[in-house]
């Protein structure tokens, strides 16, 4: 019973952040979305931000497992182009993105929210910089941008995504820069060729 009422809190408290925002998501609120009595978010949970939070490590973890299998057979940049771009409208229309912008947003005014946030995305940049450097380590590209640059530019990318989709209620916009990285990609192939290794960091003398 203990885990259907800290499950049932959970699934609520993503709900009301998606579809009333952070500033509405109180303790009465969730509680009543979950159909349980308010005191219960804060024995279980020991406040409303931890509970919110909690919701957030549920949407990350659904969407780890989507990225994963996205990823998981890209061998070149087009590939990972054409799985983000299925990434995004996934997380968008899973609510996802209005989930993590809210709690983003949140931790302007209230700065206590902003090392939760960091730790959570951590593992987040640590993925994105290992698929790359799969995919693109030992290349020109990979010298000129490392992975883990790369890695805080889609960061950077998908934090504004977020914020955006508020003013791009048709999605044009975005999809038109995922569409304009579709058309990059195939050009920047030479610059994803890996090099040849040297051996012993020096040529082989001639004999």
């Amino acid at each position: 019973m203990t885990v259907d009422t800290k499950e049932r809190l959970i699934s609520a408290a993503g709900t009301v952040l998606r579809t009333q925002g952070y500033n509405k998501s109180s303790a009465r609120t969730i509680a009543k979305e979950a159909g349980v009595n308010s005191a219960l978010v804060f024995y279980h949970f020991g406040g409303v931000d931890p509970l919110l939070f909690a919701a957030l490590d549920q949407s990350s973890a659904e969407r780890m497992a989507v990225l994963t299998e996205a990823v998981a057979d890209c061998r070149t940049l087009e590939d990972l182009v054409v799985a983000g771009t299925r990434v995004y409208r996934h997380d968008l229309d899973a609510g996802h993105l209005t989930l993590f912008a809210e709690l983003v947003a949140a931790a302007v005014a209230k700065p206590e929210l902003r090392e939760e946030i960091r730790t959570r995305a951590e593992p987040w940049m640590a993925f994105i910089e290992a698929t790359l450097e799969r995919v693109i380590g030992g290349s020109p590209l990979a010298r000129l941008t490392p992975p883990r640059d790369l890695a805080n530019a889609a960061i950077t990318f998908y934090l504004g995504v977020n914020l955006f989709t508020v003013l791009d209620a048709d999605r044009s916009r975005t999809e038109s820069v995922f569409a304009m990285a579709r058309r990059l990609a195939p050009r920047a192939r030479l610059l994803t060729r890996r090099l040849p290794a040297r051996l012993g960091g020096k040529r082989r003398a001639r004999t």
